[in-house]
């Protein structure tokens, strides 16, 4: 085999890898397009609580922390800063519109070592499980910059309904 010929087998396979992995990323989104993070900013009258930066990971089906969900907004890892307010939480991503997640909708905040393509020091993570559509649960993980895992689960914890279970 010449190396043209090389050559244009390589290409061959990567163009055909990477049309692989986009009908992939449609399909996910096809399949997630019905879920809708809540967007919008807390109430004018919310105490804030506590505020963090760090790196928004994922969000994934609830205790499948390999299965990426493909909500708009939230479907790619990012800078993030987090506001725990007394009325829920607030998530403002850079290029998305601000997403807040009243304490009704909230089921659970821990921590984790591993999502998706991340894996950290044990209990690195915050995962934060909240209901998507009054429904389903999901995992959504961040990863704060200047505080522990453990500080930012915790913070939040108290404003979970007593009723929640993940």
């Amino acid at each position: 085999m010449t190396r043209e010929a090389a050559l244009a087998v390589m290409i061959g396979v990567a163009v055909l890898l990477l049309a692989t992995l986009a009908f992939a990323w449609w399909r996910r989104a096809r399949r997630d397009a019905g879920l809708v993070a809540p967007v919008g900013e807390p109430p004018a009258d919310a105490a804030e609580l506590a505020r963090w930066s760090g790196l928004y990971v994922a969000t994934t089906v609830h205790d499948q922390p390999l299965e990426r969900l493909a909500v708009r907004g939230l479907g790619f890892r990012s800078r993030a800063v987090l506001t725990v307010t007394d009325r829920g939480i607030g998530l403002e991503l850079p290029g998305s519109p601000a997403y807040f997640l009243p304490v009704a909708q909230l089921v659970a905040a821990d921590q984790s070592q591993v999502v998706i393509d991340r894996v950290v020091e044990r209990d690195g993570l915050v995962r934060l499980v909240w209901r998507i559509d009054g429904e389903r649960l999901v995992d959504s993980y961040l990863r704060p910059q200047d505080v522990s895992a453990k500080t930012v689960a915790d913070s939040i914890r108290p404003l979970i309904p007593s009723g929640s279970d993940a």
